[in-house]
């Protein structure tokens, strides 16, 4: 399977001429219809969309989904949207869980259902031609002393945690299928670090890297307000740092210390200098608007975001794109 061409929307003429593409997650515009949605962003004028599988929208489990697939690749190449697919959906595969079943659930039947979950969203990805699939580790379980195993050989990388160490494991051996699936497809799989789950940071990314073997499959989702959050490095820093793996990222604004994805404005980060140093990577595909929690008023948090991220982006220095970190 061979993904179609990156699709690019023309930018307007007066907008800034960086080369940072934006768009916005379709988890912040859940109470439209998707077809709906998509237009608004289009008309608005972003570059791509930030595509979760989910009921309301493509939903993954569908029986029709290929032919669903199709329709909304031919809606993207109309419309001239990018796009990137992210399997954050809350209860796409249990409505009683949230994000559950994970890649950690001590039941191996649970952990093949997040599997297959993923393996059909790069699937999809391939056939929307995406430039990522996004995806997370999920939190330990309640009661991770299940996962230990005592008598497993001491690591060096491992952690002082047994039942951490034995978590790590299981996070690297159920992503191998997804993986393997990824390669084949031509799709990176971009692995979120997530507030509270067990890859939480930069640091936990590069733990897990290491486990794998550094899989060219194997990318980063950055997400910008989460560096805000809880990383020691600053925003700007961490685009740095990460630019090697960045397949996809994330952005909104956040407090220090509080994971509450906020508009832009209402929360401590500077932008110029994120999007400079964004820019400064060399990172061409989508830098997508999350405000899962904001659907309420969806269409006006997607009218606003955009200009306020070209203002920010007008105010990188010339000669800043394209340039090495």
């Amino acid at each position: 399977m061979t993904p179609t061409p990156h699709r690019t929307n023309p930018r307007p003429q007066g907008t800034n001429a960086h080369p940072l593409r934006f768009g916005y997650g379709t988890n912040g515009l859940a109470d439209l219809r998707l077809d709906d949605a998509l237009a608004l962003l289009a008309d608005l004028g972003y570059d791509g969309v930030g595509l979760t599988l989910d009921h309301m929208h493509l939903d993954p489990l569908a029986p029709d989904i290929a032919a669903r697939t199709r329709k909304v690749a031919r809606r993207l190449d109309a419309l001239g949207l990018g796009v990137t697919v992210e399997t954050g959906a809350r209860y796409v595969l249990d409505p009683r869980r949230k994000h559950g079943p994970s890649l950690l659930d001590p039941d191996p039947a649970d952990r093949a259902r997040r599997v297959d979950l993923l393996i059909r969203a790069v699937r999809i990805a391939a056939d929307l031609g995406a430039h990522a699939v996004h995806c997370f580790s999920g939190v330990l379980p309640a009661d991770p002393a299940h996962l230990a195993d005592p008598a497993a050989p001491a690591h060096p990388a491992a952690t002082a945690d047994p039942a951490e160490d034995s978590a790590w494991k299981r996070l690297a051996e159920t992503l191998i299928p997804v993986l393997d699936a990824a390669t084949h497809a031509g799709v990176p799989l971009a692995v979120e670090p997530e507030p509270g789950h067990l890859l939480a940071t930069l640091a936990d990314f590069h733990h897990l890297r290491r486990i794998l073997g550094d899989p060219p499959a194997l990318g980063l989702t950055l997400d910008i307000g989460h560096c805000q959050c809880l990383e020691p490095l600053s925003p700007a820093d961490c685009v740095r740092a990460a630019a090697p793996w960045l397949r996809h990222v994330q952005i909104e604004d956040m407090r220090r210390g509080h994971h509450e994805h906020l508009p832009f404005g209402d929360g401590e980060i500077d932008f110029p200098p994120v999007l400079e140093a964004l820019a400064a990577t060399g990172y061409q595909a989508l830098t997508v608007v999350e405000l899962p929690r904001h659907s309420h008023a969806g269409p006006h948090f997607a009218a606003q975001s955009l200009p306020f991220l070209h203002r920010a982006a007008r105010a990188i220095p010339a000669g800043a794109e394209g340039s090495t970190p």
